[in-house]
């Protein structure tokens, strides 16, 4: 049987090696999941995979180590509780993320995902596209993820009745990191979908195969990038965003609700754990649990005079808080622990920088990526490390290179050392200091 990988990519899979491995992504919008869906995931990764999951910097899960013969019965499975896999990978309009988990105005903002969600999510106008594009929707300039989103959405408050969203352009990492553009301030939330629907429209026609909306931008400027959505907005009609139904899956955050969080290191959890973790969320948070975007998962208290029995909770699963892991802020992919792109096995290599840094370091934000496509975001850490290519030892084996960059101010970060082996970026970490 003759596998076509590269249709695959559209439902959400990957080639994971040539030993016919597979990664299956499953989009969870804003990253809120009821503990059904967790519970299926679990059963799903019991029943398929090797009784794992990688929860990513977007707020989605991905499965490992799948067979193809398999992935029909996990996708039925997965929309049996809702959950979609189409478009989570290759040329679509990918899952919808939301970096300001739990914050104020969250519970606006994931509203909104969820209808991007549902208009975008296996529409067949928004695929077919020369390289993926991603949204996302944030309820404040926190964290700066609107930075690296081809359309990123910022609410900015209502006002007569209507949400009102800043828009951002043209943004993405990858070997060509660029930060977006703000294309229109306060737009209101009805002008959303002809927006996007035109900012898409524009990659599809003027985007060589491979390359994203960035790439356009490069050629004709930010006044060009106008000049192209406004010549498609004129031409396709208005499509209503709203739909008569609220879709919040949390409370809001009125009252000032307490959060209690888990700190997963690199984002691999297993089975069992997750399954726990479900089940503090429904005795603790309403039965939803938040992926958020630093790897984590994160609760909601229904009832905020319980957090320290939620905490103690969390303690009885393994957060406790007291590890090293568990002290620093520090996105991880997969590497080539799991990724075929990998250069570097990125979570025995966090391990070493964490057990290197300093005080100083410590209270930083980090995030390392095997490879240049960056999926763990290190331009958006406050320490970035990068691993840009592999050089052959004398043996015959492989070692890494990294870049390590750092990030001061609102923009992206940038290599200050490059090409360094581990031991050498070791040393760097340890010497880490502020910005004079």
């Amino acid at each position: 049987m003759t596998i076509d990988y590269q249709r695959l990519r559209v439902e959400g899979v990957y080639k994971q090696n040539d030993e016919g491995h597979l990664m299956q992504r499953i989009k969870v919008p804003a990253g809120v999941l009821s503990v059904e869906q967790a519970r299926k995931v679990t059963d799903i990764a019991d029943r398929f995979s090797n009784g794992m999951l990688h929860l990513t910097t977007r707020g989605s899960i991905e499965i490992h180590w799948l067979q193809f013969e398999d992935l029909a019965e996990v996708q039925r499975s997965l929309a049996a509780v809702g959950l979609t896999t189409r478009g989570a990978c290759g040329g679509a309009v990918r899952g919808i993320s939301c970096s300001t988990t739990f914050s104020d105005g969250f519970a606006v903002a994931q509203v909104l995902v969820r209808k991007l969600h549902r208009h975008f999510a296996g529409n067949p106008h928004f695929e077919g596209l020369p390289k993926k594009f991603k949204i996302g929707v944030d309820a404040g300039y926190e964290n700066s993820r609107h930075l690296i989103q081809d359309v990123g959405l910022v609410y900015r408050g209502t006002h007569g009745g209507e949400d009102l969203y800043d828009v951002w352009m043209a943004g993405g990492l990858g070997r060509e990191p660029m930060a977006g553009f703000q294309f229109e301030e306060k737009v209101a939330e009805r002008r959303l979908i002809p927006l996007i629907e035109a900012a898409v429209r524009v990659h599809k026609k003027n985007t060589p195969v491979g390359k994203r909306l960035k790439h356009v931008c490069r050629s004709v400027g930010e006044d060009g990038i106008r000049t192209l959505i406004f010549e498609e907005l004129r031409t396709h009609p208005d499509l209503d965003l709203s739909d008569g139904f609220e879709k919040r899956l949390t409370a809001l955050a009125h009252g000032r609700r307490e959060r209690v969080e888990a700190v997963v290191f690199a984002g691999e959890i297993d089975t069992d754990t997750f399954r726990r973790l479900a089940g503090i969320a429904e005795e603790f948070a309403d039965g939803y649990l938040a992926l958020t975007v630093e790897q984590n998962v994160a609760f909601l208290l229904a009832d905020s005079t319980r957090k320290e029995e939620a905490r103690a909770a969390l303690a009885g699963v393994g957060f406790s808080g007291d590890v090293p892991h568990e002290q620093v802020t520090f996105r991880i992919c997969p590497g080539n622990h799991e990724c075929r792109m990998g250069l570097a096995p990125t979570r025995d290599v966090a391990k070493e920088v964490i057990d290197a840094m300093g005080d100083f370091g410590r209270s930083l934000t980090w995030a390392i990526s095997g490879c240049a496509n960056s999926c763990a975001q290190p331009q958006l850490a406050d320490v970035g490390i990068m691993a840009v290519k592999s050089v052959k030892t004398e043996d015959g084996r492989r070692r890494p290179l990294f870049d390590l960059l750092r990030r001061d101010g609102a923009g992206l970060g940038r290599p200050v050392r490059q090409g360094l082996e581990l031991p050498v970026l070791l040393e760097a970490v340890a010497e880490i200091a502020p910005f004079p």
